[in-house]
């Protein structure tokens, strides 16, 4: 399980994340959505440990990110967005590389290895340099570190963006695939990215939780069923106002009559 706790971010007198809760259990898919700038990558990177919270902690399978910081970055596998990697490597020495750091060594590690690229899918790319790689097969290598030593909890920046769509179908084909074993985040504006793999979504604007729930039942806030309306509801600033989708009940007072307007 992962329990984030009132996790709070300040850059001097800006508040970047203001006070952010929720747990996630195995099995579950975790949408983290926003609008650019709202806090998610921020809040990302507190929980994996690799910024630290002005106040607040993440609890990952038991282990508190602040007080126990290499037991929790042990159960975890974090793809960051715009994942760095070793651009003169070949794709299977930089795996290598990646389940050395994670403690891995001999035939174990060879035989993760050769798991991970073909859970990966790739094979067609094994010995060709990082530099030479498609954005999407560059991201699937990232995502291959990610997972290499088979984490608990798997925490996940923008994963399909910038992709093409077979690119995306396969990365997540590939996040379906583990979601039955893992805790999983994966943090997004793409509202696409929340219909085809999250349980559940968790939407911040303004460094603050506006809402968390279902796919399903985002989706019922809204009359023509549109996640995007109801997301841009939640998430649009007060200067916005004018481009905010009207609510149900405002689309059925925009049909009344000036006369009965004036009864109301």
């Amino acid at each position: 399980m992962l329990e984030v706790k009132n996790l709070k971010k300040h850059f001097g007198h800006i508040e970047a994340v203001k006070g952010i809760s929720f747990t996630v259990e195995k099995g579950e898919v975790l949408g983290f959505l926003g609008p650019n700038g709202a806090g998610k990558s921020t809040t990302m990177r507190m929980i994996t440990g690799f910024l630290p919270p002005t106040s607040g902690t993440a609890i990952v399978c038991g282990h508190d990110v602040q007080k126990d910081p290499v037991s929790a970055k042990r159960a975890m596998g974090y793809l960051p967005e715009n994942a760095p990697a070793y651009d003169s490597m070949m794709v299977t020495d930089f795996l290598r590389f990646a389940a050395r750091l994670r403690g891995m060594s001999g035939v174990a590690l060879e035989d993760k290895v050769e798991a991970t690229i073909h859970k990966c899918h790739l094979l067609k790319v094994r010995n060709q340099s990082i530099h030479t790689l498609s954005k999407g097969y560059r991201q699937r290598t990232c995502f291959a570190q990610a997972i290499i030593h088979d984490p608990p909890v798997l925490i996940m920046d923008e994963p399909t963006d910038g992709l093409d769509p077979n690119q995306k179908h396969v990365v997540r084909s590939m996040i379906n695939d583990m979601a039955a074993e893992k805790v999983i985040i994966v943090s997004t504006h793409i509202l696409e990215e929340v219909e085809a793999v999250c349980s559940r979504a968790v939407i911040i604007a303004n460094g603050k939780i506006v809402t968390n729930s279902t796919p399903d039942e985002l989706k019922s806030q809204s009359k023509n069923g549109r996640l995007d309306e109801v997301f841009r509801r939640l998430t649009l600033d007060d200067e916005d106002d004018a481009y905010k989708p009207a609510s149900a009940g405002e689309k059925d007072a925009h049909k009344l009559s000036p006369a009965h307007k004036e009864d109301m």
